[in-house]
């Protein structure tokens, strides 16, 4: 009995992957951005967002990849976008039996809560994982208002 691998889908969640991708420009062109078809991989790689007083952090787990495989910016002040692709594994003698670690190109953008200063955030990869710090704007940082007595 033959046995079924991940092998013959891989190519099937390509094409459906190359699929989506087209039908999201094609409703990008009808001005219905944004309303295209969840991804294969939406919400890859995750990220974990929060701030304190002076910044706005992201955490991303990015396994096997170098920092120079990454683009990351900050545009508009608000908006945090990270590329990257993770290349596909290679088995060189051997067939592979289960894949379920994704690759391939990925673009995630998150809208950030306040403000910040692009040309200060930080980006660290160690031990697989992105640590992102965007120092916020002056004026998104809490100021304590002094109260005076009349």
């Amino acid at each position: 009995m033959a046995r079924l691998g991940w092998e013959p889908l891989a190519g099937l969640w390509r094409e459906m992957e190359n699929f989506r991708r087209e039908m999201d420009r094609l409703l990008e062109r009808w001005g219905w951005e944004g309303y295209g078809w969840p991804s294969l991989t939406a919400g890859y790689p995750p990220i974990n967002v929060w701030e304190d007083e002076a910044n706005v952090y992201a955490e991303l787990e990015l396994p096997g990849m170098a920092l120079e495989d990454l683009e990351i910016y900050v545009t508009g002040r608000n908006q945090l976008s990270i590329k990257g692709e993770r290349k596909a594994p290679q088995v060189e003698k051997g067939t592979w039996l289960r894949q379920e670690r994704p690759f391939g190109s990925f673009h995630r953008i998150v809208t950030l809560p306040v403000d910040v200063e692009a040309d200060k955030v930080e980006a660290r990869l160690q031990n697989g994982v992105l640590t992102i710090v965007m120092p916020k704007c002056e004026e998104a940082k809490p100021r304590k208002i002094t109260v005076k007595a009349v």
